[in-house]
């Protein structure tokens, strides 16, 4: 029974990631050809635009973005290159710096997002087949009854009934 347990966990989790890895690379080849953003340009753009004065400290950013702080230090060097941020001292004590969304950064952002959900909406039903929606639906499920801790122990990490 284990072994069983164990083989379809093995398979379903290689279907996960197969699948996951041609769609992100689908969603990042139309991402670039829409807005000539990167997955991680977006995600930088996001995280900006959705903070209180559109600016985060780097380390802060890092954290969020879990990249290494020189990951993210090329990632901002690079989109500042182009203008979509800018590198500021922070204000409360001179010390460090914080990734500011630019306006050009917002205005990428805005055009890019519709194209990208479309993308995404597009990708998910059309490159997806039925066995691995459903892989995802009971991996997704599972790992949402973790993050809200159904019961509180790590029982939530083995196989509900009926999620095999």
């Amino acid at each position: 029974m284990t072994e069983s347990l164990d083989r379809d966990r093995l398979t379903a989790w290689r279907t996960y990631i197969e699948a996951s890895q041609r769609l992100f690379t689908r969603l990042e080849d139309d991402l670039r050809a829409d807005s000539g953003l990167s997955f991680a340009d977006y995600h930088v753009l996001v995280l900006l635009s959705e903070v209180p004065g559109q600016r985060l400290r780097m380390g802060e950013l890092a954290d969020r973005l879990v990249f290494s702080p020189s990951r993210l230090t090329y990632q901002v060097s690079s989109m500042q290159r182009r203008g979509l941020v800018a590198r500021q001292p922070c204000p409360q004590d001179g010390r460090g710096n914080e990734a500011v969304l630019t306006a050009a950064g917002l205005l990428a952002l805005r055009e890019a997002a519709p194209h990208h959900l479309h993308s995404v909406r597009t990708h998910l039903m059309d490159d997806l087949d039925d066995a691995e929606v459903a892989v995802l639906t009971r991996i997704f499920t599972r790992l949402g009854r973790r993050l809200r801790g159904a019961d509180g122990s790590d029982a939530t990490l083995a196989t509900a009934p009926g999620d095999n």
